[in-house]
């Protein structure tokens, strides 16, 4: 059976990675996929992962065994910045091959895999290997997720650019939802970043998520296929 691996990016950090990636994970849950999300690496906690707790919330679903493992954490730093600084004040240094191994496991257990980043494309894991050298080297596509804050479209198109440039996979985009963003900014920078794809040879495909009430068991969830065409070929075919 095909297993499916893709990485979840953002533009730049705060800008709703932890929420999609549940959101996504809970979609494909919800078309009886069997579904595991993996933080890359964890800055800014001790022991355990936020984001990956966020994960089980949405998704609705208790600690998968892979957690108790260590495998969906396989670096977590205290101090919460870069990763390569955050190791780095710990005296250590971003293990990359542990990484990869962890991401490896959860997956051969799984139909999809979706690997969370920490902040941006361009973000350091080591002082000389960026994030988005990481996922290329691995042959993840990548889910980039941007908003319609102001300055979002510059880091979107840096972003699709960067991904063109390493001949990488766009799965495509989830547009999230940003309280403060103008609404005649909102409404364009959609367009122009499916302009961008476009341009890219990326099929446009571009899912917008709206505002995620954790609290709630009745948020509509958006159509998700658009992004998962492969995986969903595949797995159910």
């Amino acid at each position: 059976m095909a297993h499916y691996i893709y990485f979840v990016s953002g533009i730049d950090t705060g800008v709703g990675k932890t929420v999609a990636t549940g959101v996504m994970a809970r979609w494909l849950l919800q078309r009886k996929n069997s579904v595991a999300t993996v933080k890359l690496v964890q800055t800014g906690c001790r022991g355990f992962s936020e984001d990956l707790d966020a994960h089980r919330a949405i998704m609705g679903v208790p600690p998968l065994p892979e957690d108790a493992a260590g495998l969906t954490t396989p670096q977590i730093f205290d101090f919460p910045a870069s990763p390569h600084l955050a190791a780095a004040l710990e005296r250590r240094t971003v293990d990359t091959g542990r990484i990869s191994e962890c991401v490896r496991k959860v997956s051969e257990q799984y139909d999809v895999t979706l690997v969370e980043g920490a902040g941006g494309l361009a973000v350091p894991l080591t002082e000389d290997f960026l994030t988005v050298d990481f996922a290329a080297a691995e042959l993840w596509p990548v889910i980039l997720v941007c908003s319609g804050k102001l300055g979002a479209l510059n880091h979107a198109l840096l972003s699709i650019e960067a991904l063109k440039h390493r001949d990488m996979d766009l799965a495509g985009v989830v547009y999230n939802y940003c309280a403060e963003a103008d609404p005649v900014i909102d409404k364009d920078t959609p367009r122009m970043i499916g302009r961008a794809m476009r341009q890219a040879g990326y099929p446009p495909a571009l899912v917008r998520l709206g505002k995620w009430d954790v609290t709630s068991n009745n948020v509509q969830l958006p159509d998700f296929s658009p992004i998962f065409q492969e995986a969903l070929h595949g797995l159910h075919r």
